[in-house]
Protein backbone atom coordinates (compact mmCIF):
# COMPACT_ATOMS: atom_id res chain seq x y z
CA UNK A 1 0.00 0.00 0.00
CA UNK A 2 1.25 3.55 -0.80
CA UNK A 3 0.43 6.69 0.66
CA UNK A 4 -0.29 9.82 -1.56
CA UNK A 5 1.10 12.79 -0.43
CA UNK A 6 0.14 16.66 -1.93
CA UNK A 7 2.58 19.64 -1.28
CA UNK A 8 2.38 22.93 -1.77
CA UNK A 9 5.63 24.27 -2.27
CA UNK A 10 5.20 28.49 -3.06
CA UNK A 11 6.90 29.15 -6.99
CA UNK A 12 9.71 31.58 -5.78
CA UNK A 13 11.04 28.10 -4.17
CA UNK A 14 11.88 27.26 -7.95
CA UNK A 15 11.55 23.34 -7.67
CA UNK A 16 9.73 21.27 -9.99
CA UNK A 17 8.15 17.59 -9.11
CA UNK A 18 10.95 15.56 -10.48
CA UNK A 19 13.75 17.62 -7.76
CA UNK A 20 10.86 17.56 -4.56
CA UNK A 21 10.99 13.52 -5.73
CA UNK A 22 14.75 13.35 -5.72
CA UNK A 23 15.07 15.06 -2.57
CA UNK A 24 12.80 12.59 -0.57
CA UNK A 25 14.22 9.89 -2.22
CA UNK A 26 17.54 10.91 -2.03
CA UNK A 27 16.52 11.68 1.87
CA UNK A 28 14.74 8.34 2.84
CA UNK A 29 18.14 6.45 1.25
CA UNK A 30 20.73 8.03 3.43
CA UNK A 31 18.47 7.34 6.60
CA UNK A 32 18.15 3.90 5.30
CA UNK A 33 14.67 4.16 5.29
CA UNK A 34 14.07 3.02 2.04
CA UNK A 35 16.85 0.57 -0.42
CA UNK A 36 18.55 2.36 -3.39
CA UNK A 37 15.97 0.07 -5.74
CA UNK A 38 12.62 1.41 -3.72
CA UNK A 39 13.89 5.07 -3.78
CA UNK A 40 15.30 5.05 -7.65
CA UNK A 41 11.66 4.59 -7.63
CA UNK A 42 10.10 7.33 -5.83
CA UNK A 43 12.36 9.32 -7.52
CA UNK A 44 11.06 8.10 -10.99
CA UNK A 45 13.84 6.94 -12.66
CA UNK A 46 16.41 3.73 -13.12
CA UNK A 47 18.92 2.95 -10.51
CA UNK A 48 21.89 4.29 -12.13
CA UNK A 49 20.19 7.28 -12.73
CA UNK A 50 19.43 7.35 -9.25
CA UNK A 51 23.09 6.51 -7.89
CA UNK A 52 24.59 8.60 -10.13
CA UNK A 53 22.83 11.70 -9.19
CA UNK A 54 22.84 10.84 -5.34
CA UNK A 55 26.12 13.06 -4.93
CA UNK A 56 24.33 15.86 -5.83
CA UNK A 57 22.40 16.37 -2.61
CA UNK A 58 25.57 15.17 -0.33
CA UNK A 59 24.69 11.57 -0.07
CA UNK A 60 27.23 8.47 -0.66
CA UNK A 61 26.03 5.15 -3.38
CA UNK A 62 27.66 3.04 -0.44
CA UNK A 63 25.27 3.87 2.24
CA UNK A 64 26.81 1.27 4.44
CA UNK A 65 27.70 2.26 8.43
CA UNK A 66 31.84 1.84 8.43
CA UNK A 67 31.23 -0.68 11.66
CA UNK A 68 29.31 -3.27 9.35
CA UNK A 69 32.72 -2.59 6.33
CA UNK A 70 35.15 -3.08 9.32
CA UNK A 71 33.38 -6.27 9.93
CA UNK A 72 32.70 -7.55 6.40
CA UNK A 73 36.63 -6.72 5.67
CA UNK A 74 37.33 -8.89 8.83
CA UNK A 75 34.88 -12.09 7.77
CA UNK A 76 36.52 -11.88 4.27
Amino acid sequence: MAKRLVVEVPDFVQLDVMELRMILAARLYEQGRLALGHAAKLAGMTKRSFMERLGEYGVSVFNYPASDLENDLKNA
